[in-house]
């Protein structure tokens, strides 16, 4: 019998990840400010002239551009809303002005309008976020009666979600109960919840309640369980949502993504990829060449005095890892009588006799880091990040404290989250260390260019009154 080799079936199209739009307050979060900035430049363009005049039209198309799709972020302080808002706008006309200028293309608009412009702009953002705030009730009741939904399991991250909708006012879900094979009054009175049955018993109860949202809050090893599950739950009508656990792991910027089509979760990456990558680079290189020129001379006297005062090098190079735990060389000026850099280091401490009577004055104010800016301009090391820490000192932690070694999943900093949340200088004891590396992975989950400059803000305002540096 003549038999052919049949060809494997293609990947089904897998749907593209796309932002949240199940809700009328996400839809008005997306185009709230791209339309806000538009509006405020037609308001004011036809307050001068009659019409709209093309170039306005061009400049309103690339604004909605690069300022979609917003987010109202409601759960977020409106004072720091204010100021995200403010910053984005800043470097949005930043921006515009310097391809403007260097195209002419400013010389078809009226100057007096785009300074209206340049105010106006973010003060309506500004009150519509205000506004939003406000009528975020009233939209809820918009949407709809309230939906009702029940949970597959009783773990961690089930409760989560469960206290979550429970205390979110924008939330227009509410959990009816779990189900759960495990039923024991061990695990229902702890945490209050209804347990409603066994998972056999989700259908039956999903189609009597009309339930229309499942999350299935199961670990993944439970896999048969999973799929006999949606077996039962085809004859409903419920959308089904697959609630990951994201306690597993200490989730370092976590997010969906694709690779040649197929939908992946990021569990560990370092926020420095793509564009953002581009961003950080530019920053550090902006920012270390400005901070050189001004120290220059500070540099210099500094570098005579060390010379004058104790016998040894100016600069003291030590090893430290960097990114992806690659060695580099690090550049200090000298504060102590040695220069040490073997396998067992001993870190600095109050009335260390090793510390030479300028070297303490320069540790306190950090004024032994500025060489580092040198390691920035290599692209070694960054302006803002992860304080490196000595060869010896890395090999000792990362035994000790779980998740050390992904704070070089980015380079090191001159100053970092840590620093400026009190955790600079010497760590005596293993807790210090271990709250230390909690804000250098908070800072990797969280970092924005905002974060950098108001890390470098703060770290200003912490070294004058600092009491942990010597």
């Amino acid at each position: 019998m003549n038999t052919q080799t049949k060809a494997p079936p293609a990947f089904r199209s897998t749907t593209s990840i796309t932002i949240d739009r199940s809700s009328l307050l996400s839809l008005i979060g997306v185009f709230i400010d791209p339309l806000t900035v538009i509006l405020t430049l037609f308001i004011l363009v036809l307050i001068d002239e009659p019409n709209i005049s093309p170039p306005y039209l061009i400049l309103a198309l690339l604004m909605f551009a690069i300022s979609f799709p917003g987010n109202a972020q409601l759960h977020m302080p409106l004072l720091r809303k204010t100021i995200h808002i403010c910053f984005d706008w800043a470097v949005k006309i930043l921006l515009l002005v310097f391809f403007g200028y260097a195209s002419h293309y400013l010389d078809f608009f009226d100057r007096d309008v785009l300074i209206m412009w340049l105010w106006f702009a973010p003060a309506g953002q500004v009150a519509m976020h205000v506004l939003v705030r406000q009528l975020a009730p009233a939209i809820l009741k918009l949407q709809g009666e309230t939906k009702y939904a029940v949970v597959v399991g009783v773990n961690e991250q089930s409760l989560e979600l469960g206290t979550r909708l429970k205390e979110d006012p924008y939330s227009d879900i509410k959990i009816l109960g779990y189900f759960d094979d495990r039923i024991t009054s061990r695990m229902d009175q702890p945490y209050g919840r209804s347990v409603l049955g066994k998972l056999s018993d989700l259908p039956q109860f999903v189609n009597e309640n009309k339930v229309p949202l499942i999350y299935l809050s199961l670990p993944m090893s439970t896999q048969p369980r999973i799929m006999s599950l949606l077996d039962g739950l085809r004859d409903t009508t419920a959308s089904i949502y697959f609630v990951p656990d994201i306690f597993v792991t200490d989730l370092i910027q976590g997010r969906l993504s694709t690779v040649a089509g197929l939908p992946v979760v990021a569990v560990c990456e370092s926020p420095f990829t793509g564009f953002n990558g581009m961003v950080k680079r530019l920053s550090d290189i902006v920012l270390s060449l400005l901070i050189l020129m001004l120290i220059a001379p500070i540099m210099l006297v500094i570098s005579l005095l060390i010379k004058l005062g104790s016998p040894g090098p100016v600069i003291f190079k030590q090893r430290r890892y960097g990114l992806d735990g690659r060695e580099i060389v690090v550049y200090k000026f000298r504060s102590m009588t040695v220069t040490e850099d073997g396998d067992n280091i001993q870190q600095a401490q109050k009335n260390d006799l090793r510390i030479t009577p300028l070297g303490a004055f320069l540790r306190k104010t950090s004024l032994d880091e500025l060489p580092q800016f040198i390691n920035v301009l290599q692209g070694k090391m960054s302006v803002v990040g992860p304080r490196p820490h000595a060869v010896a000192h890395n090999e000792q932690y990362r035994k000790l404290i779980d998740g050390y070694m992904i704070r070089h999943k980015v380079k090191p900093g001159i100053t970092g989250w840590a620093q400026v949340n009190g955790y600079r200088g010497e760590t005596e004891v293993l807790d210090k260390m271990k709250k230390r590396i909690d804000f250098d992975l908070d800072y990797l989950r969280n970092w924005s260019l905002r974060l950098d400059l108001y890390i470098v803000l703060k770290t200003v305002q912490v070294l004058v009154k600092d009491r942990h540096a010597y």
